[in-house]
């Protein structure tokens, strides 16, 4: 059986699907060839990340396609609903990536404490004026103390709230449904601590929180969560993290608060036009910008290929 990996897959995950009988292909079939390019192939399944989006218009006219992954957690490039209702395995791995997601949203944290992502741009420019960097950044803060809020509490929310806690910052959550106490596992030094947050309103998170951090997709009538009510609502000087989905913040809000002073910084890994993202968000002095690379660690690629030829050897045999 033939698989497409379109989008690639760490050659682990290679490794072990070919071993077990499947046969790979990872050179890349535009996004407008996509339906003829997997039924020239033969492909009975497809594995894509974030780039390649598969719609039901391809599922309709891939009537040998049995599976179709997903690697990574959000899966709003995939009509997932549809491919199941019509006998598809549709698949991704959730948890292989959170490690590296969190650790960029932690780095972040730490850099937009101390404008590290501005600094740096600025220290390498002809004419920068060591001096006058020195006094503009030396009004820095620390992580201790702070209030981290987490909105969303899947595997990434959890994995930045263990780092979080062990840098000694205060960590409150908000996730969908009724509000409840959660404990996480902290290990430190083969020692393993357990450590109970407190699920609050996104109310009581927005007024209490120092820095923000975003691990939900767009509401689900596609609206953003994080829109110019809500940045209404937080500290002065609040700092924003962005490696969910493009939309989450709605990106005109975030310019205007940021221009206002209302929020100190922000960090997006995401964008609304990717991977054609708006220049305004690019250039802005505040904003320290990625092209979405959250889980783009080797190790979390090696997890991804691992779990996805898993599953794909556990449904298809």
């Amino acid at each position: 059986m033939k698989i497409l990996a379109n989008d690639g897959i760490s050659a682990s995950g290679k490794q072990k699907l070919e071993a077990n009988g499947y046969t790979v292909d990872t050179n890349t079939i535009p996004q407008e060839n996509l339906a003829q390019g997997i039924n020239d192939g033969g492909y009975v399944g497809i594995l894509v990340r974030s780039a390649t989006k598969v719609r039901k218009e391809h599922i309709d006219a891939c009537p040998n396609l049995k599976l179709i992954g997903r690697g990574g957690v959000g899966m709003d490039n995939i009509d997932v609903q549809y491919g199941r209702d019509k006998g598809l395995h549709v698949i991704n791995t959730p948890a292989s990536s959170s490690i590296s997601v969190a650790e960029l949203a932690m780095g972040s944290l730490f850099s937009m404490a101390r404008f590290m992502y501005d600094s740096s741009r600025k220290m390498t420019s002809a004419e920068a004026d060591f001096n006058g960097l020195k006094k503009a950044y030396s009004k820095g803060t620390e992580l201790r103390g702070k209030t981290l809020g987490i909105i969303g509490f899947g595997g990434i929310g959890k994995q930045l709230a263990q780092y979080a806690l062990g840098c000694g910052m205060n960590v409150i959550y908000t996730t969908r449904g009724p509000l409840e106490s959660e404990s996480v596992s902290i290990t430190i030094a083969n020692q393993t601590i357990e450590v109970v947050l407190d699920r609050v309103s996104i109310e009581d998170l927005l007024a209490q929180s120092d820095y923000i951090s975003l691990h939900v997709p767009k509401q689900a009538d596609g609206s953003a969560v994080l829109g110019a009510d809500e940045m209404s609502r937080m500290k002065n000087g609040v700092c924003l993290v962005n490696t969910s989905r493009g939309g989450s913040i709605d990106e005109d809000a975030l310019i205007a608060a940021l221009d206002a002073g209302k929020v100190k910084a922000a960090t997006l890994d995401v964008f609304v036009g990717e991977p054609a993202p708006r220049a305004d968000l690019l250039t802005h002095p505040k904003i320290m910008s990625m092209p979405h690379v959250g889980g783009s660690t080797l190790e979390a690629q090696d997890r991804i290929g691992l779990e996805l030829a898993d599953q794909i050897i556990q449904l298809l045999g």
